[in-house]
């Protein structure tokens, strides 16, 4: 199993038997571990290329990949979205440092696993899942980006 799978799967058994009170509370604690934007990234709000367009609030994610194309997720959300920040959260703990196809592999159903589609409601999910897609379309991206970058150094050193 992967690492991105494994914490996933650790985040999900916490959600497991929970009624939907306790989970909404839940996903809040999960709020709290979000990152700081460190200060190189602290502009990222003002530019739209990163903001998940399909989701009511304004959540601006930026990815990174590494030298050794491990993920990196930077986000900044407004502290008046708590569930859309807490879920942020969880993705960018479980995905930090993992490897593009770990990423790209997650499953789509993440919500209904941890038992919050129900509770959510229709809208806020949909935003939400536009979150994984975006987190996947952001990685291929940047994979692409950094093969354009090789080429033409390659080209330029020929």
């Amino acid at each position: 199993m992967s690492v991105a799978r494994e914490r996933l799967a650790l985040i999900v058994s916490e959600f497991t038997d929970l009624d939907s009170r306790e989970k909404l509370e839940l996903l809040l604690d999960f709020s709290n571990n979000l990152a700081v934007l460190p200060p190189e990234h602290a502009l990222l709000a003002s530019r739209s290329e990163h903001r998940v367009h399909e989701c009511q609030t304004p959540v601006y994610l930026q990815i990174e990949l590494d030298a050794n194309q491990k993920v990196h997720l930077f986000a900044d959300i407004a502290p008046e979205a708590p569930t859309v920040k807490g879920f942020v959260a969880i993705l960018a703990g479980a995905f930090d440092g993992c490897s593009c196809e770990e990423v790209l592999g997650m499953q789509s159903n993440l919500l209904e696993q941890m038992g919050l589609a129900d509770v959510l409601g229709i809208l806020r999910s949909r935003g939400l899942r536009a979150i994984q897609e975006y987190i996947k379309r952001e990685i291929v991206r940047a994979i692409e980006k950094q093969a354009l970058t090789k080429e033409r150094a390659m080209r330029e050193n020929a």
